[in-house]
């Protein structure tokens, strides 16, 4: 039995989300019926890093499954991608030890968030980036990102829906990158609540908006209170970016 380590790339937009459902189209759901297809049958399941929500996307998404096919590293994407849609590419795959977890295994996660701050909408980048036609005070956005840096009980900014008990997460770095029209924002941390990236985003923009100050972002992140934080910003602007790992994989998981 070998262990498969693979990253994967896909857009998001007519997915239902990442995770298998009763019914809607998912990326995990797509994936499994191929490898169920290659395996003559036999129901594979494949472990992700996270999930990604509706119309959320990936550059760098990393799940792993375990297998008894003897297929080289390098012949497993070629033949995952002659059978996967066009809005999914297997980037690389390799074998592992079966002590990696592409979860549990992860050090640290990346996630970008893409706005088009034009007057005018994009026809052909509405799916990919959340057009935002206002004006922003970038050194107040730059400032209130500084006050995300460290370790932190996030729960003010993760969605009342969540059940996750523990919500102290670690952000190590967050800039936000202008490029023309373009807006990025680069977020790294120990790993994300749910939502919490699309509600740090919205609360970002209000300060750039002047809503609020910088500085309000140390006294909503103590309050512990979703209702202080900013709105959800769309999902379609956000895009797991790369999820790293130890270089070994000999983490220890749970």
């Amino acid at each position: 039995m070998a262990r498969m380590k693979v990253t994967v790339a896909y857009d998001g937009t007519d997915f239902a989300g990442y995770q298998v459902q009763p019914s809607g189209r998912t990326v995990q759901g797509t994936i499994q019926s191929v490898l169920q297809k290659m395996h003559k049958g036999e129901a594979v399941q494949i472990s992700a890093s996270g999930r990604t929500d509706a119309g959320v996307h990936a550059v760098g998404q990393v799940f792993h499954f375990d297998t008894e096919m003897i297929i080289p590293s390098g012949a497993w994407g070629k033949a995952l991608n002659a059978m996967l849609p066009d809005d999914i590419l297997i980037k690389d795959v390799e074998e592992v030890p079966d002590s990696f977890h592409s979860r549990f295994s992860a050090e640290s996660k990346e996630y970008h968030y893409k706005l088009l701050v034009s007057k005018q909408p994009d026809v052909f980048k509405r799916d990919h980036m959340f057009h935002y036609p206002y004006p922003l005070n970038m050194r107040d956005i730059q400032k209130a990102c500084s006050c995300f840096l460290g370790t932190h009980d996030f729960t003010s900014f993760s969605s009342a829906r969540s059940e996750v008990a523990d919500k102290v997460r670690t952000i190590f770095s967050l800039d936000v990158h202008e490029e023309g029209e373009s807006l990025t924002f680069k977020i790294k941390g120990s790993g994300f609540l749910y939502n919490m990236v699309r509600i740090i985003i919205g609360t970002l923009l209000e300060v750039g908006q002047g809503k609020r100050k910088p500085e309000e972002i140390m006294t909503i992140i103590a309050g512990k209170n979703r209702a202080l934080a900013g709105k959800t910003a769309p999902a379609h602007g956000l895009y797991l970016y790369q999820v790293n790992y130890q270089e070994n994989y000999q983490e220890n998981h749970e």
